[in-house]
């Protein structure tokens, strides 16, 4: 059990996948988000975006929350059957991440992990407040940076970030 957060089953198959042979690169996920870059991200592109998400939960039995920002407003929130509030605590801890780092926070776990580090003791952050954990990535437009989070907790670290991107591709492709 992590110290740092409630217990849940989030926390300990994040803990577990950790070092997960088949957990992308640095270079994969830096790959990944350049290629996520989008046009533009409106009110619309918010629902849309959620709504693919809660969809590809719901075809799966996913417990998981969902949460899409622009700036510091909530612009979407859903939370399936089998998640709970730790799932939100969480979703609050990795946002944070991407809004201190403007990258992924499966990136930036994983570049602490490529050095060594424990990004838990070494960020000098709060662990009560951030999380280094997968599945939350930053809302890209070209000419403008990051603008918001698309965020989801209950699955394990890489398939919370699996479905996140999932989305974004299919978001991408319209």
């Amino acid at each position: 059990m992590d110290r740092t957060a409630p217990a849940d089953r989030t926390d300990q198959r994040d803990r577990t996948d950790r070092n997960d042979r088949t957990a992308p690169s640095v270079a994969e996920l830096e790959e990944q988000q350049a290629r996520l870059t989008l046009p533009r991200f409106t009110y619309d592109d918010a629902w849309t975006l959620g709504t693919l998400l809660v969809d590809l939960a719901r075809e799966r039995s996913a417990p998981v929350a969902v949460d899409v920002r622009r700036g510091g407003q909530q612009l979407f929130h859903a939370a399936l059957p089998g998640s709970s509030a730790d799932n939100d605590a969480w979703i609050d801890r990795k946002r944070r991440v991407v809004e201190r780092y403007a990258e992924s926070s499966l990136l930036v776990g994983t570049r602490f992990r490529a050095k060594g580090k424990s990004f838990d003791t070494d960020s000098r952050l709060d662990p009560d407040r951030y999380a280094a954990h997968g599945g939350s990535f930053p809302i890209t437009v070209t000419g403008a940076g990051v603008i918001g989070t698309v965020t989801v907790s209950g699955l394990p670290q890489l398939e919370d970030h699996a479905l996140v991107v999932e989305a974004l591709e299919r978001l991408t492709a319209r």
